[in-house]
């Protein structure tokens, strides 16, 4: 009965830290995708390129989740583990990318401004 017991509980610690881990991996995926719309931002792209991006995004997220299902749960699949990622992302997504990309879009358009101001020539009369 305690071997029972303590296989529960060691099952029971592993879920959570499934659970743990791929809240983390839902953060990590959004930060990823901040930073390619940084250069978005910056660097400006075209349709094209923006696609081959969110394409190579895509696949790097998928392989990371199944990484994940693979290491902390033998490639079982479990709704909880997707649904704690797609928190993770949610969560990153409300309490940081918002306020950072706006803040990265005020000095992008500071610069711009700036630079506008520089090169403008002065009109004669």
């Amino acid at each position: 009965m305690r071997q029972a017991v303590e296989w529960l509980t060691g099952s029971i610690w592993g879920e959570i830290r499934l659970l743990y881990l791929s809240f983390i991996l839902g953060g990590c995926l959004m930060m990823s995708y901040d930073i390619l719309r940084v250069l978005r931002i910056f660097i400006p792209h075209n349709s094209l390129w923006i696609g081959i991006e969110d394409l190579g995004y895509w696949f790097y997220a998928g392989i990371s989740t199944f990484l994940l299902l693979y290491r902390q749960n033998d490639g079982s699949l479990r709704a909880y583990a997707i649904v704690g990622t797609v928190a993770g992302m949610v969560i990153y997504d409300r309490l940081f990318s918002r306020f950072f990309l706006k803040g990265l879009q005020s000095v992008k358009n500071f610069i711009t401004i700036k630079i506008k101001k520089k090169n403008k020539k002065p009109v004669s009369k």
